[in-house]
């Protein structure tokens, strides 16, 4: 039986690209490279997309990881924009090499990835294992956990106005709700199997699909680009595949902690994008009104929450 090296033959080319963007990652970057190591036995080169970090993390990795550098995209552009552009510098260095005239090989793929991620032992190893099984995966992403052990439901269903459109009002408010449930297929075994989409804090890219449906749509600054490249992928006849073999721990949360108030009225945004460009059309304007109007007050709602929950921890910490 091959093992996952054999099935991809080791050559001095064949280096596997990790695209991670950066903005001020702190220690996450740290724990994130020196976990690289474990997760496979292939050589990586490893691509910080940087969106303007003040910290000095990206520069100080490129002095202790001698396959990291750092590709300043010149701002803060987003998640979606910056892999595309470290995409590009990508393709733009296979070009110049020769590279697009070889044979498919390790490099055919890309792992993109956030900076918060721990990588389990094999487990890029096991996505390119699950890769050869699924000739026509676009994506693979692994299991996910949280950092407290707990398995993040990070494989789901793409959201229908009915089933996404209940998830978003009762999510919050009722976690254990059918539509939640079933969107997040979270009562599902682990089981490999394609899905609607993964989450992208960790993906197992294939360069020819994520070219053919032009890469990560960049209207979307923050959220839901993920859920957008997967329903992109599958129109176009590619699959998402969860390969819960492959095993990561996300300590999520570290970019979101700085302003939580602008990260949930980015995600109500991308949220209207996205059902708005599947709801198009004048006859459906009335649609797309109610869902803006009603994203709008869901937001103010849930940042006005996360205010003041900031404002008594705050307190608290200060009693203390």
């Amino acid at each position: 039986m091959l093992t996952p090296i054999d099935r991809y033959p080791r050559r001095v080319t064949d280096v596997l690209p990790v695209v991670a963007v950066t903005y001020s990652p702190g220690s996450h970057l740290e724990r994130f490279l020196a976990s690289l190591s474990l997760a496979t036995e292939r050589p990586v080169s490893v691509v910080l997309a940087d969106n303007g970090s003040t910290d000095g993390t990206p520069e100080d990795a490129v002095q202790r990881y001698p396959n990291v550098r750092v590709f300043a995209t010149g701002a803060n552009l987003g998640y979606g924009t910056a892999v595309n552009r470290a995409f590009a510098q990508l393709s733009a260095t296979r070009a110049a090499d020769g590279g697009a005239d070889r044979q498919p090989r390790v490099d055919d793929w890309v792992i993109v990835a956030n900076p918060d991620v721990q990588w389990g032992p094999g487990s890029i190893d096991a996505l390119l294992d699950a890769a050869a099984r699924w000739p026509r995966a676009g994506a693979l992403g692994p299991l996910i956990r949280d950092p407290d052990g707990s398995v993040y439901p990070s494989a789901r269903h793409l959201p229908s106005l009915i089933r996404g459109g209940m998830h978003a009002v009762f999510g919050p408010f009722w976690p254990g709700n059918p539509w939640t449930t079933a969107y997040r297929q979270e009562r599902l075994e682990p089981t490999e199997r394609p899905v609607g989409w993964l989450s992208g804090s960790c993906l197992l890219v294939r360069r020819s699909a994520f070219r053919e449906v032009g890469g990560f749509d960049e209207r979307y600054f923050l959220y839901m680009e993920d859920v957008d490249l997967g329903d992109r992928l599958g129109k176009a006849g590619w699959l998402s595949v969860y390969v819960p073999s492959a095993e990561v721990l996300h300590h999520k949360g570290h970019s979101t902690g700085r302003d939580p108030a602008s990260h949930l009225a980015a995600h109500h945004e991308s949220t209207y994008i996205f059902l708005a460009d599947r709801h198009s059309g004048w006859w459906r304007a009335p649609l797309r009104w109610t869902l803006r109007g009603s994203l709008a007050v869901r937001s103010r709602l849930m940042v006005r929450s996360s205010r003041r929950g900031s404002r008594r921890k705050n307190l608290a910490e200060g009693r203390h």
